[in-house]
């Protein structure tokens, strides 16, 4: 996967995954908060339901008051009340039921075929003993229990909550209930509606998701397609830059060979020639002339030889970066009569890597130019290790360097830097001290020991 995917990966990813926490945040924020409404929802039927419980149960006892509160407990009272309650009908479902503390069935007009029955031990479907727990709270001085009962409307099974009290002097426990189909259904709808609520959310979340994912896709493509663009640009920049470098150092060459080594090879061919002719003249000063001619091929040899270490230097190949820049030195004031002052701190052993060429290539560059440009007439040249930091520093004492040309370097200071840049190191270049321009180059330690790109990974 090439960096720019990987970029855009990571830019999507991060995105997504926010954006599902989120989600999941939301669902189980939501989730809880539907649960929560559902209850408050339930509790506030069911508080309805008890309020709508009491007031029937007071309406049979305001019914039944006549009899019972007359202190009667002979047969045709307790008859009398059974017929009142089993006439007393509310709703489609609603009845009174009556029983004694033996768990017999004494009223209950829409199921007849209970009434006489023992159905103390009656459980419903959830293992609720429903007689035997509406007794206890009838006992208690009234009380709410919920359980499951036929419904007499659809013959079928339903939740119901009911409410009883008990006439003590008779022992009977006598009551209503509610069934609570429409308690369940309202919380069901509330539920499914907080459903809906929370897929319509994910799914927003999930839409906001993908614009995003696709703004981040168009934005690494937009900015890929710039990059690009600025590559190819800075492509062909470094092409021109380098064709220009080649031609710059060609005519170089081609200098020095033309006014050095082409010169003296001429004159040294002129005086073999003089000394020929005096040969053949048979004159005895032939001599002198051949010396002569000795003395400027030993010139010209001298030239292929400076021409040669400027190009590379052997030096740096077999004794290293520090025995090639004190010869550079030693050359360079030697041809420009400026004086150097060479200083090599303690440093490790150097091999002769692209690092070590680099830095040789910088000195070798930043020397020109102050033979150029610098007028100076004193050039200080150090070597030495900050830390783990190897840096070469060059100062002068010449006219130094103005801002725009600080700012707007030439095709040397550029080719300079970037081959510090190659390394992982840097490169500055000042006001001195005492005027004139400093220039140092900094590489890390690790890169000027590597003696493979192996080590370096390593």
């Amino acid at each position: 996967m090439r960096l720019k995917h990987k970029i855009i990966v990571l830019a999507v990813l991060p995105l997504v995954t926010a954006v599902l926490a989120i989600a999941a945040l939301v669902g189980v924020q939501a989730r809880a908060l539907a649960r929560t409404e559902s209850a408050l929802l339930e509790e506030s039927m069911l508080a309805a339901k008890r309020t709508e419980l009491r007031h029937y149960v007071q309406l049979g006892l305001t019914s039944i008051e006549h009899i019972y509160g007359s202190g009667r407990d002979d047969e045709a009272a307790k008859a009398e009340v059974k017929r009142i309650l089993s006439e007393m009908n509310f709703g489609d479902d609603g009845y009174f039921f009556a029983y004694d503390r033996d768990g017999n069935n004494l009223v209950h007009p829409r199921q007849p075929a209970l009434v006489g029955r023992n159905l103390l031990d009656l459980r419903d479907p959830n293992g609720v003993p429903v007689i035997r727990r509406l007794l206890a709270a009838a006992q208690a001085g009234g009380g709410f229990q919920r359980y499951v009962w036929e419904k007499p409307s659809t013959g079928q099974l339903a939740e119901k909550l009911g409410y009883v009290v008990e006439l003590e002097r008779w022992g009977w426990m006598f009551g209503t209930g509610i069934y609570l189909d429409d308690v369940a259904a309202g919380v069901g709808k509330i539920r499914e509606q907080a459903s809906a609520n929370i897929a319509a959310t994910l799914l927003g979340l999930a839409a906001v998701a993908v614009i995003a994912s696709l703004a981040v896709f168009a934005g690494g493509m937009a900015l890929n397609i710039s990059e690009h663009r600025l590559a190819d640009q800075q492509l062909k920049q470094l092409a021109q830059r380098l064709v220009t470098s080649q031609e710059e150092e060609r005519a170089r060459v081609s200098r020095e060979l033309h006014d050095g080594l082409s010169q003296l090879l001429v004159s040294t061919k002129y005086r073999f020639e003089t000394a020929q002719e005096r040969l053949l003249a048979g004159r005895d000063n032939a001599a002198q002339a051949i010396e002569e001619g000795l003395a400027g091929l030993s010139g010209a040899i001298g030239e292929i030889r400076r021409i040669s270490h400027d190009l590379r230097p052997s030096l740096l190949d077999n004794l290293g970066l520090p025995a090639a820049l004190a010869q550079l030195a030693e050359d360079f004031g030697r041809r420009t009569g400026i004086a150097v002052d060479t200083g090599i701190g303690p440093l490790p052993a150097l091999p002769s890597n692209s690092a070590s060429t680099t830095l040789f290539r910088v000195a070798q560059e930043a020397l020109t130019n102050v033979e150029r440009h610098a007028g100076a007439r004193h050039v200080s040249l150090r070597l030495d290790r900050d830390a783990d930091t190897l840096q070469l520093s060059i100062s002068d004492d010449g006219r130094g360097f103005s801002g725009a040309r600080t700012r707007q370097p030439g095709i040397g200071l550029r080719n300079m830097r970037e081959r510090v840049e190659h390394h992982g190191g840097s490169l500055s270049i000042a006001a001195g001290d005492d005027g004139g321009t400093r220039l140092v180059a900094s590489l890390p330690l690790a890169v000027a020991l590597a003696t493979s790109t192996e080590d370096l990974i390593a």
